[in-house]
């Protein structure tokens, strides 16, 4: 009995070795479970709600440990804020609460993802040496005998997704989109629903607490759609991502000045499908997990690598993230109306910051000489002061989102030349080959071109460090070694072959998809069970020894 306790306890307790993801099977182990006890309690909506916030809440300490105490202090906080926004009467104290808020998770957000980033970045302005020290491990060490380390700070999985969501309760509450929940358990479950918990879609307020309060349904199509989404996601991820990245990309990212450019450039166009694949399989099988408990979650992906410029990659690609950046950052910020005065602090503190660590005395003087140029344009020229205007708000969101996806100045690049992209295409989409989208070749060239700007994009994305970006380019354009490539596609064919099929699936019309898309959902029972289990037989054939997190639980 001793040994049956110990071997409950410990398939029960956390593992840090031994997340509880998608790709494991003792998730789908814990998911069977889970919806054997959902059988019994659906009917009964407050009790289901209960019931799923603590299985959510399971789900993330057996992802997280005891990062799942920062989850229950936010929901707490945000619960009690939501209920005082709806009962203040005066506007301003409405504004003051959903200040409070938005303080209180991006301060929570801010000392667990960017400590470091803000601890490096003040000793390089102010020549110290502060050290970054863990205060809630000591507290955690301290009352539940956990042994965290207190010299460093862990990125809680999925800490950015749920603070977002929050953050939009407290503001969709101000707006008057909805109304308090009734109970924290309710508020809880929409914080934590373990399907999109650590890696999204991100769920607004306002789509998801509805859902609450209505009554289970689920018919023959949902189910249908469910499991296709599930199998799919798994294919993408296990099959497309983890194959092409493990078996090729990985090596090159590595160590990418012992590769030739072409070497290179393939495992960039490899990483692009990579990340893709990784991403929306993950979201995938989120929107299908949810389903076959009777919850809708939004579509996240929209085939972005059809876009045939950056700004409909970006309405395709991480649609909730886009959106949220959209509605709750860009347009408060003014939008593409004119700026607002956090715009230009904003952009006055990003330009302080480059300009001192750029290490180069010539950096800040250039940054001031332009500052004072665009002023004194934006002062005497209407075109400028709306041209600055109408891009300035634009730029800060996309170097905001990129610093969302990861504390580093790659990140910031990242987000800034995307924005960067967004702003030339306002400029030019009224050229070729944007101009007549209708005619095929300048769709066609519109896609190649996005594709390759947002490829290159990727080496400061996936970059450890901007030197190690700057090899890889420099590979490229300096040591492409064309007489080696027939080498390269002979050693990797499998792994090009894969990629291949990958973009040729994903460049399919969007009426074949829906085509195959119901006929699995037509299929009978028994069709798709053979179906699940060629799958399985897929994946098993393919999987790799080690296991491959998604992508974006580092975010």
């Amino acid at each position: 009995m001793t040994e049956i306790f110990e071997h409950i306890t410990s398939l029960l307790g956390y593992a840090e070795d031994k997340p509880l993801i998608f790709t494991r099977a003792y998730f789908w182990y814990f998911y069977a479970v889970v919806l054997f006890f959902f059988g019994l309690l659906y009917k009964r909506m407050r009790l289901r709600n209960a019931y799923l916030f603590f299985i959510s809440l399971y789900f993330y300490y057996q992802t997280s440990g005891f990062f799942f105490l920062i989850l229950i202090f936010s929901t707490l906080v945000d619960y009690l804020i939501g209920k005082r926004i709806y009962s203040a009467k005066a506007d301003i104290n409405k504004r003051l609460w959903v200040a409070l808020s938005v303080f209180v998770n991006l301060s929570v957000l801010g000392y667990f993802k960017y400590a470091y980033f803000f601890t490096e970045n003040f000793n390089a302005l102010f020549q110290t040496d502060v050290e970054v020290y863990n205060h809630f491990a000591l507290w955690s060490n301290s009352f539940f005998g956990s042994d965290f380390r207190v010299d460093r700070i862990l990125l809680p999985v999925g800490i950015s997704f749920f603070t977002f969501q929050t953050i939009s309760y407290s503001i969709d509450i101000y707006r008057g989109l909805i109304k308090p929940v009734k109970s924290v358990f309710d508020f809880g479950f929409y914080v934590s629903f373990f399907p999109q918990l650590v890696a999204g879609p991100i769920v607004r307020a306002a789509d998801f607490i509805p859902q609450l309060y209505k009554p289970y349904q689920i018919n023959r199509l949902d189910f249908g759609l469910a499991l296709f989404w599930i199998f799919n996601g798994l294919l993408k991820k296990m099959v497309l991502a983890d194959y092409i990245a493990v078996n090729f990309i990985d090596r090159v990212f590595v160590n990418p000045g012992s590769y030739s450019g072409f070497e290179n450039l393939m495992a960039l166009y490899g990483y692009s499908l990579q990340v893709y694949a990784d991403f929306s399989g993950y979201t995938d099988i989120a929107i299908g997990l949810a389903l076959l408990l009777g919850f809708h979650l939004p579509v996240n992906f929209n085939s972005p690598y059809k876009a045939n410029n950056v700004g409909e990659f970006w309405k395709r690609w991480h649609i909730s993230l886009s959106s949220w950046l959209k509605d709750y950052l860009y347009i408060p910020m003014g939008g593409n109306r004119n700026g607002s005065l956090f715009s230009y602090i904003m952009v006055g503190v990003i330009l302080v910051f480059v300009s001192i660590l750029a290490g180069n005395i010539w950096v800040p003087i250039l940054s001031i000489a332009v500052i004072i140029i665009l002023v004194l344009l934006y002062i005497k020229i209407e075109n400028v002061r709306r041209q600055v205007d109408t891009n300035i708000n634009l730029m800060l969101t996309m170097t905001i989102g990129g610093l969302w996806h990861g504390a580093s100045w790659t990140m910031v690049i990242w987000g800034a030349l995307n924005g960067i992209g967004l702003v030339i295409y306002k400029w030019t989409r009224k050229v070729l080959p944007w101009r007549n989208k209708e005619f095929w070749f300048n769709r066609a060239l519109g896609i190649f071109i996005t594709l390759n700007f947002i490829t290159f994009t990727r080496v400061w994305f996936r970059g450890e460090n901007h030197e190690k970006a700057m090899v890889m380019l420099n590979q490229i354009g300096g040591s492409f070694q064309w007489n080696t490539a027939t080498d390269v596609l002979q050693e990797f064919d499998k792994v090009f072959w894969v990629m291949l099929f990958g973009y040729i699936i994903h460049w399919f019309p969007a009426k074949w998809k829906l085509w195959y898309r119901h006929g699995f959902i037509k299929l009978p029972l028994v069709g798709k069970i053979a179906v699940g289990f060629g799958v399985f037989t897929i994946i098993y054939q393919v999987l790799s020894a080690d296991l491959q997190p998604f992508i974006y639980f580092a975010f």
